[in-house]
């Protein structure tokens, strides 16, 4: 176990971590979960936050994000910032393990802060307007990678082994939160002035910054490197083309409702993943590597990333298919303007999010004493179990039923998260914890990039076949020409799936460049743009859709119970190289977190340059 001690023997010396220097008012550690957990929950609001609020935004700039040539604009700002901060997160983690986590983590407030004023300030209409957004918001993903990737390694640093799980938890648990908030918070802003959902990071990012440089400091020594130039090259090029092809994936693309068959698509699948073989091939050869694959020796880092993996995929696709449902059916059957329902479906969804504040503390602190496997590997349960019980629930549900379900998903994930990032992050040599960070936030925000492609294209996909006949049959019905209702249902369904999504009326959208709705008798009109034509309309085909969805996550959640239970017991690395083979679990209790162990523990037993020189806490078998 890493301890803390006084090196020097000397009354007054200053106590150590891992050998360096820590503050000795017991103060510091606080500071840096409060100035940490404040940046994790900017960054991650920041990444939803534009989702309720992408209607105004696009009013704002006068762009119709649905009109044909105009969805690129709107997936990009989406799924640009994941994208960013799922490729940034390693070499900026490896930086900070070379240069200073405090460095680099107080830089990424100045650039997130800076990006988010650029934000605000767009000069820009039409597609320049929504370019100049997109750029500035990959820019913002830089800042906020630079904030995610060094925040769980000086947290690491601050506290000792037996308290990593409460503080790791409260970080982690106020991130993944932070994508719930910014849903509530992009609704209330929008509803104000669009600028102001880019404008409130402004007081935030400056009080952060300031705080930031004031009040952290390096614990861990650096240790200077030749940057993995071929490393960083490839594994960004890899990525990027891979994560590309899945946002492209989404779109239709010929007379196919989707793109998986565009060769530019395929080629991004296939060049991106041929990047990333290549790239795990450099690694193992070169003296220096940005990515430390001999971690994944240690069982325990490896499945941590594994099972967050898996529970991210299974995760991350979730609030759009709420927001979609609740916004596209739910909200309107039960009397809710169009206009209205994105900001309300963010409040109704709010459960989820009570769920995961609930679980991440209370579950971080006992794994601290009886360690992560046990909580972990139910938390991913506790989901599938909520999934299994999205597929069974009505679409027209009693609201306390879904919040009920809900609430126990977030209660599930929030299980989860703590424990499994404290496991992480404990089984890694000192020297390697900002790269180890940047791998978990890379594996967690790769799963969030890869869980929206799946999700989508899986939703789509089975609207594709049920979604047309439907809309035929109802539109004719209701005096619209059979012709005009043939060419409306052979549109492609990502248009409906996000005019849903954004708040529009998805009958007045589809039907508007015909002209038909002026020509067809007042009663027709009122019902084809009321609130029950649509989500009687397509309640079918979008129930079909979910059951595929929620049938993935359930599935992802249980594979990823199974590697998280699979994980062995908790394990703490000590000084020392990174392991050539497999971290040895030891079954005995540790000494207390800020005492050092006695002649008879473990740790003191194994040879200090000894690969698995490590004391076992509270593990379970």
């Amino acid at each position: 176990m890493s301890r803390l001690a006084d090196r020097s023997g000397a009354a007054g010396a200053q106590p150590t971590l891992n050998g360096h220097a820590i503050a000795d008012d017991g103060r510091y550690k606080w500071i840096a979960l409060s100035n940490t957990t404040l940046s994790m929950t900017m960054a991650t609001i920041d990444a939803s936050i534009v989702i309720i609020a992408m209607p105004a935004i696009f009013r704002g700039i006068h762009l119709d994000p649905l009109a044909p040539g105009n969805v690129s604009y709107l997936l990009w700002m989406i799924i640009g910032y994941l994208l960013v901060t799922a490729v940034a997160v390693v070499t900026l983690g490896r930086l900070g393990d070379m240069y200073g986590r405090v460095r680099i983590y107080n830089l990424g407030f100045v650039v997130f802060t800076l990006a988010s004023i650029a934000l605000s300030l767009d000069p820009l209409t039409g597609s320049s307007g929504a370019m100049w957004l997109i750029c500035w918001r990959l820019v913002q993903a830089l800042g906020g990678a630079m904030l995610m990737a060094n925040s769980a390694a000086i947290l690491t640093d601050a506290f000792p082994a037996g308290k990593r799980g409460m503080a790791l938890g409260v970080n982690q648990i106020a991130g993944i939160s932070g994508q719930f908030v910014g849903l509530l918070l992009g609704g209330l802003l929008a509803a104000v002035d669009w600028r102001l959902v880019f404008w409130v990071n402004v007081p935030i990012g400056i009080v952060g910054t300031i705080w930031s440089y004031i009040s952290l400091r390096e614990i861990a020594t650096t240790r200077r490197a030749r940057i993995d130039w071929l490393g960083n090259i490839t594994f960004g090029l890899g990525a990027t083309a891979l994560l590309v092809a899945i946002t492209y994936g989404i779109q239709p693309y010929g007379g196919h409702p989707t793109g998986w068959m565009n060769p530019w698509v395929l080629a991004g699948l296939a060049g991106g993943a041929a990047l990333l073989v290549a790239f795990c091939l450099i690694e193992t050869h070169i003296a220096e590597p940005m990515f430390q694959l001999g971690l994944f020796k240690i069982r325990a880092f490896a499945a941590g990333n594994a099972a967050s993996l898996l529970g991210s995929i299974a995760r991350g696709g979730l609030q759009f298919m709420l927001v979609l449902w609740l916004a596209g059916i739910w909200l309107p059957l039960h009397g809710y303007n169009y206009a209205d329902t994105p900001l309300w479906a963010g409040i109704y969804m709010l459960p989820l999010t009570t769920g995961f504040l609930i679980a991440g503390p209370i579950s971080g602190t006992l794994s601290d004493r009886y360690g992560p496997r046990p909580f972990a590997t139910a938390g991913l349960l506790v989901a599938a179990a909520a999934f299994c019980c999205l597929i069974v629930l009505p679409l027209n549900f009693p609201y306390w039923l879904f919040a009920l379900i809900i609430f126990f998903n977030g209660i599930g994930s929030g299980l989860f998260a703590s424990p499994n990032t404290s496991a992480i992050m404990s089984s890694v040599p000192a020297q390697h914890r900002g790269s180890a960070s940047g791998m978990r936030s890379t594996f967690q925000n790769a799963g969030m990039s890869l869980s929206i492609g799946i999700f989508f294209s899986l939703m789509i996909a089975g609207l594709a076949s049920t979604l047309p006949p439907a809309l035929i049959r109802g539109l004719h019905g209701q005096g619209v020409p059979l012709s005009v209702a043939t060419q409306v249902s052979h549109l492609p369904p990502v248009a409906t799936v996000f005019a849903a999504l954004l708040g529009f009326n998805p009958v007045q959208h589809l039907l508007k460049p015909s002209g038909v709705l002026a020509r067809l008798p007042a009663h027709n009109v009122t019902v084809l743009t009321g609130r029950h034509f649509f989500p009687t309309l397509i309640a079918g085909p979008f129930h079909h859709g979910l059951v595929i969805v929620f049938t993935a996550a359930a599935a992802m959640s249980l594979v990823g119970a199974l590697v998280s239970l699979l994980r062995g017991r908790q394990f703490y690395y000590q000084d020392g190289p990174v392991p050539a083979g497999p971290a040895e679990q030891v079954p005995a209790r540790s000494p207390a977190p800020d005492q050092p162990p006695n002649g008879n523990s473990p740790a003191h037993r194994l040879a200090p340059g000894d690969p698995a020189r490590a004391a076992g806490a509270g593990g379970m078998d």
